[in-house]
């Protein structure tokens, strides 16, 4: 079974949950990846920082394709926390990436960016930090698969989540309708997953929730038992 190339582009109703893998073993990246598809994530986030647009180092090209050999099936979500997207872009996309997320504090031109993605046959979404306007995303609404919506600072996972992001993720839904995918990463958790998909979000990003609990498949069970009996707002 192929990966579906379209999860942004043509999502079902419900919200997903997206397993960061930044926070899986990477002793064991390959089993740790295949070991929260199994146990109910829809897909696989991968978080790439480069050191200058967030104070810290994560994974290239070769890991994200490594994944890849390791999930042939998977839907890849990459995340470009970077300074000069356009220039890692095809290297994920040869890595085998299904849509690519970047920073609209990274480019000064998103809507030129997003048709040079999607020309390589991926999904594109925009990124936002959480003291970001939504003035300064309003422009691109209508010109990506996915908005993602920080509800941390961008660089670590295990940080607290800022409520205030909720207020954001509302107004972008009700700006795109079902138009696009609005996704949360940061902080998710069982506490707020239904929170937040009731503001909007249908893609719920977790990492320490997911993967730091000694039980992942209950992790898992707690994370969609939080959220999937809410209806999120169009």
């Amino acid at each position: 079974m192929a990966p579906n190339r379209d999860l942004f582009r043509s999502p079902p109703a419900r919200a997903m949950l997206a397993a960061s893998i930044f926070s899986a073993d990477f002793a064991a990246l390959g089993e740790s990846s295949l070991a929260a598809l199994k146990v109910g994530a829809a897909l696989l986030h991968v978080d790439i920082m480069d050191g200058h647009f967030v104070p810290n180092l994560s994974m290239g090209p070769l890991v994200c394709a490594a994944v890849r050999r390791a999930c042939p099936d998977a839907f890849l979500d990459v995340h470009l926390m970077v300074t000069n997207p356009k220039e890692f872009i095809p290297a994920f996309v040869k890595a085998g990436a299904n849509s690519v997320s970047f920073h609209v504090e990274a480019v000064k031109n998103p809507k030129e960016l997003a048709a040079f993605a999607r020309d390589l046959g991926v999904s594109v979404g925009l990124a936002s930090n959480p003291q970001t306007p939504t003035s300064v995303i309003e422009p691109f609404l209508n010109d990506f698969d996915l908005h993602l919506v920080m509800s941390v600072h961008p660089g670590f996972s295990g940080q607290g989540f800022i409520e205030s992001s909720l207020e954001k993720t509302k107004w972008i839904r009700e700006r795109v309708a079902a138009r696009a995918r609005v996704e949360m990463d940061g902080g998710i958790e069982p506490s707020n997953g239904a929170r937040c998909v009731g503001a909007g979000a249908d893609v719920l990003v977790s990492a320490t929730a997911l993967y730091g609990r000694p039980n992942l498949a209950q992790a898992a069970k707690d994370l969609l038992n939080s959220f999937s009996s809410t209806s999120r707002v169009d």
